[in-house]
């Protein structure tokens, strides 16, 4: 619980902002809380929400919402080797509870040695639950907030990313890795579409630290 506390904290503005965008686009409460209840995507949800309010068609939303989210992969091929002795019922919890934050978290915990299937899980329980409360204060809130822009809740996001970052950053090999993810990622942003500058990033950098390292 101490370790997912910054990011229940972090989550529930963010969640809001979802709760809000998905009741503007046509959702209704209920179906708002158990989007992120069940799905758990920050970035996904906020894709699908915003191309189903656009009209799109389920193909549309289907494909957008993998290739977000293809950066799981990478999340958990990261985490497989510290769960190679875990059965797979308590792999699946874990699983489902994936996310950008709950891995910086875990992976950082598991590089310390302090990691276990149950810490794991309760990082993931307690982000879980500060996304979906979130969600439903901003859906339940919506008339009342409005524009939940104009109170600065799109900066959460970043700012837990930045701290994670901070976290991660042990040593000069993990330096490099990171000025290559953003190098990769600027460069690409100028010609490749959506979540794909963040997934060549993410794969470069990864590559580039494998013959580093080795």
């Amino acid at each position: 619980m101490r370790l997912g506390s910054p990011i229940f904290l972090g989550y529930l503005p963010i969640g809001a902002a979802f709760g809000i965008l998905a009741t503007t686009a046509g959702f209704s409460v209920a179906q708002a809380v158990a989007c992120s209840a069940l799905v758990l995507a920050g970035a996904g949800q906020f894709i699908a929400v915003n191309l189903l309010g656009a009209g799109a068609g389920l193909a549309t939303v289907v494909i957008a919402t993998t290739v977000v989210n293809l950066r799981y992969v990478l999340f958990s091929a990261t985490l497989s080797p510290y769960l190679r002795d875990m059965p797979l019922r308590r792999q699946l919890p874990l699983a489902f509870t994936l996310t950008d934050e709950t891995f910086g978290v875990n992976v950082t915990d598991l590089r310390a040695g302090t990691a276990d299937a149950r810490s794991m899980l309760g990082v993931g329980v307690v982000s879980w639950l500060g996304w979906t409360l979130g969600t439903a204060i901003g859906a339940g809130a919506a008339s009342s907030v409005g524009d939940p822009t104009r109170w600065g809740v799109e900066f959460a996001m970043p700012a837990m990313f930045v701290a994670l970052l901070v976290a991660q950053i042990t040593s000069r090999r993990y330096v490099v890795a990171a000025v290559v993810a953003a190098i990769l990622t600027a460069a690409c942003s100028f010609f490749l579409p959506g979540a794909w500058p963040v997934i060549v990033g993410a794969m470069g950098a990864a590559s580039v630290a494998a013959v580093v390292n080795r």
